[in-house]
């Protein structure tokens, strides 16, 4: 079976390099005689693995030395729990509800302090992220947190907001996409099925001087000083997600780092976002200026039209384009392993089914 172009929101689509590589070393990894799905966690040849990804992420985004990498389990909603019952220790954080993960997390983050909502723009569908003079913030603050790119809608932050607080920020569908100054946040998670690796894995990028002050109620499991100290291996880590994951950065490096993905990924969006705006028949949802070049939001004319656009695309090879439920729509996600060839071939059958169905 010939493969098809993933355009999964995430788990997503990988780099066919990092695929065929776990293949051949899936029997035997560096002549040890087992795979490294089988082989002990606390193993030399696990560890070494291990560290070589850890290091491989701080050259890739320049993660200061001052700042810890973890690799943890739990996903992104884990984290809504674990920041505030780690950061909180005032008892106040601001929040910037911009999308549906975004809006999550505050509300779970109500459980263990107050929640001041620092934007929310939710009454025009979040198709676009507030300006720094629009943002409310708290002077008592202990963190402001925002998601940096929401793949239900679409839309990407452009700017690091100011804050006087520090900053929390999930970064699990940009992550890699783009430089970023590690040392303007206090924290960076990222879930891994997106750019990254498969689904199981979460890095935590952590300012070592936020760590130590965790509320009593607080699991060892989700207390980033215990992880810390445990070299994040307090349980069995997700040991295949974290090999793949080293692959991944090599596939990356081979790119021109993140700063190479950049060039790509801003001529792969804008590839489909020229050709949506100069079409009659599609309509983008995010507004331009807040448009993610990760997560391609967009309506034809009608439901039943959307409906038969994912049918008619899966057809010819082109899966998962179908929108979030809380959006509706469709949505072409083109994370960093989206070949361009993908994206032509997308855009190819738009043009198609827009001669096709138009009214």
């Amino acid at each position: 079976m010939d493969r098809v172009y993933n355009f999964s929101a995430g788990p997503s689509v990988l780099p066919l390099s990092a695929l065929e590589r776990a293949r051949d070393e899936m029997l035997d990894f560096g002549g040890c005689g087992m795979s490294v799905m089988e082989m002990s966690h606390r193993s030399k040849a696990f560890q070494e693995i291990f560290d070589s990804a850890r290091d491989k992420l701080r050259r890739a985004l320049k993660v200061p030395d001052s700042y810890e990498i973890l690799f943890l389990q739990g996903g992104a909603t884990l984290q809504f729990a674990a920041i505030p019952m780690n950061l909180m220790r005032g008892g106040k954080a601001d929040y910037a509800v911009t999308g549906n993960f975004s809006g999550k997390a505050a509300k779970e983050a109500e459980k263990y302090g107050a929640v001041h909502i620092a934007c929310d723009t939710s009454e025009t569908g979040h198709d676009r992220i507030p300006s720094q003079g629009e943002l409310e913030l708290s002077p008592e603050a202990d963190y402001f947190y925002y998601c940096a790119n929401n793949t239900v809608y679409g839309t990407e932050w452009q700017y690091i907001p100011k804050t006087a607080a520090p900053l929390v920020c999930d970064m699990s569908s940009d992550i890699l996409s783009r430089p970023v100054d590690v040392a303007r946040y206090g924290l960076i998670y990222a879930g891994a099925q997106k750019n990254m690796a498969p689904a199981g894995l979460t890095v935590v990028i952590l300012d070592r001087a936020l760590a130590g002050h965790e509320l009593p109620i607080t699991p060892q499991v989700m207390s980033y000083e215990t992880m810390i100290g445990a070299g994040s291996m307090l349980n069995t880590p997700p040991c295949w997600c974290i090999y793949i994951l080293g692959l991944v950065l090599d596939w990356l490096e081979e790119q021109g780092g993140v700063e190479g993905m950049e060039q790509i990924k801003k001529a792969r969006a804008a590839k489909v976002y020229d050709f949506l705006d100069n079409s009659g028949f599609y309509r983008p949802h995010a507004l331009p200026g807040s448009r993610s070049d990760m997560n391609v939001t967009f309506r034809t004319p009608s439901p039943e039209l959307d409906a038969a656009f994912v049918k008619e695309a899966a057809e010819r090879g082109l899966v998962n384009l179908k929108g979030h439920k809380a959006a509706g729509g469709l949505r072409a996600s083109l994370y960093n392993a989206m070949p361009m060839e993908g994206v032509d071939a997308l855009i190819d059958f738009m043009k198609k089914f827009e001669v096709e169905h138009h009214v």
